[in-house]
């Protein structure tokens, strides 16, 4: 499988550079690509959904508060998050339905301990191929 996300240098933090080919694609990819960063999403099985309605102000901040409500599903709830589907999504509000596991210390090893998600050099967009995005998560 092609991952939609790579990681990017960053001296004290994790950057990565998320694609899509549009922009559910784009905002799929940032939640696997978090989850990643969190856990071995190969070890999840998907036992609960919910729906999200996330708004911002633009794109960037979409982003950003998109990323922020799946951490907080995590460090808030114990959640980890396995699969994402975009039901609406405009310039400054989306309706995700997001399948998620309990965390389990027995199944799931915790990689990184993500604190926040960054405005620090966020970029949310159009690109040549689809969509990208540069988001820094602070560890």
């Amino acid at each position: 499988m092609i991952r939609g996300y790579r990681f990017l240098e960053h001296t004290a933090d994790f950057r990565l550079e998320i694609f899509g080919t549009d922009a559910p694609d784009l905002f799929v990819q940032a939640a696997l690509a978090l989850t990643e960063l969190i856990t071995d999403s190969g070890a999840l099985q998907g036992r609960q959904e919910q729906t999200l309605v996330v708004t911002g102000t633009d794109w960037p901040d979409l982003m950003v508060n998109w990323l922020r409500e799946l951490l907080y599903l995590w460090s808030g709830e114990e959640k980890l998050v396995c699969q994402a589907t975009m039901e609406a999504l405009g310039r400054t509000q989306l309706r995700a339905r997001v399948v998620t596991d309990a965390y389990d210390a027995a199944k799931h090893e915790i990689r990184n301990e993500i604190k926040a998600v960054t405005y620090h050099r966020i970029e949310t967009g159009p690109c040549k191929t689809g969509w990208r995005a540069r988001v820094i998560f602070d560890i």
